[in-house]
């Protein structure tokens, strides 16, 4: 390309592709759900990136570059591959693991990064909520030590963003864009999980949580802490998204990797297998698309670069919806059931007629009636045709997903995100068309039906051309569930008149 066509190029490029134009970054966590998103972003909208670094282990005897090149074929990846298959060059991996010292990179990769590395997005983190402490610490905030001190190295770099969760500070009713104190410290944790047992550890891990849920918000809220110890020193900025829900539109509609959250919710909903749930009806669905804030990403790292002098507090950015687009539980389960039965899933346990409570009593009565009882009759009648039993080791990861995630449900979220919306408002035009963060626009029933499609088609592997099918099966359950509930209420009538003794008067009635 002669330098005329180089330059006509540059200027028909958006401010935030501009300032992208010819950087080198570094990116851990790209594996992740919303790491492929960012990849597959920042190749397809920012194409005139230099190189991208991404820190990958070998996983199942599958050295790094093979690991990628599994990736791209993923429909994550595939509109890239339609229309620009050239910038999958400019994916770099770095061989390495975040729970290494050194993060297990080579002396050669090591002095690449430091020397070119002018961006580094930091997304690798344990996302499992029920980890023990010691591999929750070591993954999140000894990793993020870890990344530290390696941009301490960097020589170029201009923006370290540090991927957080809007869900850290569990003992706060308003969560403000900044970082709050913590009575205890990152340092004196990260040296604890050093010489003190795992069995030691486990007895101490209820007192030390508390107020926080699990260890995953935990080791998040102290890795903030550490993170702001790192500025001014260096460029770095925290993000914290809600809970991350399935594309929207891009790079596929309805595009997720895994059954976490609301998305294995639906799922064991649509199935049957799940039929209460502990959450409150009126308080808000906190959630958001991930291509949109993967597009917040971006364009955080973009705002913080053209800042000529870094602010005296570090720049936190609460990526949530905004109070003009709140929906509650309520409205979200009576429009996912409405879209299930539009849209079913292959094969259903049961009819799905699930529902929410805050009676704790009551939602022990539906998970004892509901879950437990079908899944032993199941797993019997698996057992007595020769069949591998599956439904109670099935309940049990519902049961402790459902006690993992109840707590989120059934409390009220107040997420503060003017540094957040304040940053669309900076966008030009075609950047805000380019790098979409408007909530606002979206039809939440709409989006449900791309979260049900593509749960179904991208995680279960059913295809669509199954639906017809899945339809027949539908109403053929719905048949099913009314009449064993006819003949449970037949059945509990008929033992009641029988503990009466009522039954003996029908009989003496009836005989006269």
């Amino acid at each position: 390309m002669d330098p005329v066509e180089c330059k006509q190029q540059k200027m028909s490029l958006t401010p935030v592709q501009q300032w992208y134009a010819g950087k080198t970054i570094f990116i851990t966590g790209g594996s992740g759900f919303m790491g492929k998103v960012l990849l597959e972003k920042l190749l397809y909208a920012c194409s005139e990136i230099r190189t991208i670094y991404v820190l990958v282990r070998p996983k199942r005897g599958k050295v790094p570059q093979a690991r990628l090149d599994d990736w791209f074929k993923l429909p994550v990846f595939q509109r890239i591959k339609n229309q620009k298959p050239e910038v999958f060059k400019k994916l770099v991996p770095i061989q390495g693991d975040i729970t290494f010292d050194g993060l297990g990179i080579s002396r050669d990769d090591v002095q690449r990064l430091t020397n070119e590395a002018e961006i580094v997005f930091h997304c690798a983190a344990t996302l499992k909520l029920e980890a023990n402490l010691k591999d929750a610490i070591e993954m999140n905030t000894v990793g993020t030590k870890r990344v530290l001190d390696l941009c301490k190295q960097m020589k170029k770099l201009q923006v370290l963003l540090h991927l957080s969760t809007a869900f850290c500070y569990c003992d706060k009713e308003v969560l403000n864009e900044r970082v709050y104190d913590f009575h205890h410290s990152p340092y004196d944790l990260m040296r604890a999980i050093e010489w003190m047992d795992e069995k030691t550890l486990d007895l101490i891990t209820p007192n030390l949580l508390k107020p926080h849920p699990n260890t995953y918000t935990y080791s998040k809220r102290l890795t903030e802490c550490l993170v702001r110890d790192s500025y001014p020193q260096l460029p770095v900025c925290i993000v914290r998204p809600s809970i991350v829900t399935p594309a929207d539109k891009e790079p596929v509609e309805g595009w997720v990797d895994n059954l976490n959250g609301p998305v294995g919710i639906m799922v064991a909903g649509g199935k049957g297998v799940m039929r209460s749930m502990l959450c409150n009806g009126e308080y808000n669905a906190e959630v958001i698309p991930v291509d949109l804030a993967i597009n917040g990403l971006i364009t955080i790292a973009y705002t913080l670069g053209q800042m000529k002098e870094m602010p005296p507090e570090i720049p936190v950015y609460n990526v949530t919806c905004r109070e003009t687009k709140r929906t509650t539980w309520k409205e979200v389960l009576e429009m996912g059931k409405a879209t299930a039965y539009e849209y079913p899933f292959e094969a259903g346990v049961w009819y799905p007629d699930g529902g929410i409570t805050t009676n704790k009593l009551y939602h022990t009565f539906c998970v004892i009636f509901f879950h437990w009882l079908p899944a032993y009759l199941i797993d019997f009648l698996m057992f007595c045709f020769g069949q591998k039993r599956f439904m109670c080791r099935l309940q049990t990861m519902i049961s402790q997903g459902l006690d993992l995630l109840q707590f989120f449900t059934t409390r009220q979220w107040d997420f503060k995100s003017q540094q957040y919306q304040a940053i669309a408002k900076s966008l030009t035009p075609r950047d805000f068309e380019l790098f979409d963060m408007d909530i606002d626009k979206i039809d939440t029933k709409d989006y449900l039906k791309r979260i049900i499609l593509g749960g179904r088609q991208y995680c279960l592997k059913e295809p669509l051309t199954s639906l017809p099918k899945a339809r027949m099966q539908l109403k053929a359950l719905w048949v099913l569930d009314k009449v064993a509930k006819a003949f449970m209420i037949w059945f509990l009538f008929w033992g009641l008149l029988k503990i009466t003794g009522f039954s003996e008067i029908f009989k003496t009635v009836n005989s006269n």
